[in-house]
């Protein structure tokens, strides 16, 4: 079955990046949301292996996302990765804190989000 992930990005750029970096990892199931209320719409009618989400976003920030699924009981096992211009220690601290799996700032290599994600995915 193929593995589903969702990308919760507000730029259409870096989302259609970050989409095409995970694609050249193998064939995957990418849904896009711009945002974290369009992610939280999307959320209830599906399930995904990974979450990747921003932090800074218009309505539902990341942080509130990140909340959000770590407390449902449905999607609290479901591994995340921030990818965000966030670069402060405290804002790492306050991801990792709600519960995200791993913290990445942007600009970031492509291996580097391939590696967090094949990790999460448990395909190391």
């Amino acid at each position: 079955m193929k593995r589903s992930i969702l990308v919760v990005e507000d730029s259409a750029t870096m989302r259609s990046l970050i989409a095409s970096t995970l694609e050249d990892m193998g064939d995957y199931d990418i849904t896009e949301a711009s945002n974290g209320f369009e992610a939280l719409k999307i959320l209830p009618g599906r399930s995904f292996d990974l979450i990747i989400t921003d932090i800074n976003m218009p309505d539902i920030n990341g942080l509130e996302l990140v909340n959000f699924v770590k407390k449902h009981p449905t999607y609290k096992d479901t591994p995340l990765i921030i990818v965000t211009t966030e670069k402060a220690e405290e804002d790492r601290k306050k991801g990792m804190a709600l519960g995200a799996d791993d913290y990445i700032t942007k600009p970031f290599s492509p291996d580097a989000l391939q590696n967090a994600a094949r990790r999460l995915l448990k395909e190391e």
